[in-house]
């Protein structure tokens, strides 16, 4: 986590996002007491029965569940869909667990970071605020046509299509695109 995402984490005021909910994961959202994880509010959802798969061959679906704190950026079966053809396949053959694991990890923060916090940030950061993720290498937060957007290594855009869906080990942001490390 860079030392302004940090900084800016304790001083900004919150603002409000302005990124609407949808799909089967919003039902948490604005609860003050969760009962589900981030990994179970996905295999609830019918937008993201790849997601969920993804994370059983990959062997994390214990990581996912356990107690956290976790952000996650969430692709859906859409998202997952855009990758070339054959892509989806192939990260779930036992041959490249590794590469999933990796793919996976870089969609997940640690720390629990709603909307307006990483709002707050990028507002702190001159457009732009830089999240250190679980696999290693970090993803940049910006905001976009009033949406947040989460930019990789390899400049490819996720744009947050539902935002703050708050379970007990963290908070969920659905994203309509793959995020890929360096």
């Amino acid at each position: 986590m860079s030392k302004l995402f940090a900084a800016s984490l304790i001083s900004i005021a919150m603002t409000t996002a302005a990124i609407p909910l949808s799909g089967a994961l919003a039902g948490n959202h604005g609860h003050a007491k969760h009962q589900s994880t981030v990994v179970s509010a996905a295999a609830a959802s019918a937008d993201h029965t790849t997601l969920v798969a993804a994370v059983k061959a990959a062997g994390l679906v214990d990581t996912l569940a356990s107690k956290g704190p976790f952000t996650v950026f969430a692709p859906t079966n859409a998202a997952f869909a855009k990758l070339p053809a054959g892509t989806v396949e192939s990260l779930l053959q036992p041959a490249n667990v590794g590469m999933l694991r990796t793919v996976l990890t870089y969609h997940v923060v640690p720390g629990s970071y709603d909307a307006a916090t990483i709002i707050g940030a990028i507002k702190a950061g001159g457009g732009k605020a830089t999240l250190k993720t679980v696999q290693g290498e970090e993803i940049t937060a910006s905001i976009e046509g009033g949406k947040v957007v989460v930019t990789d290594k390899r400049g490819g855009k996720a744009t947050v299509t539902a935002a703050d869906l708050r379970q007990s080990n963290g908070i969920i942001h659905v994203t309509d695109a793959v995020s890929l490390p360096g």
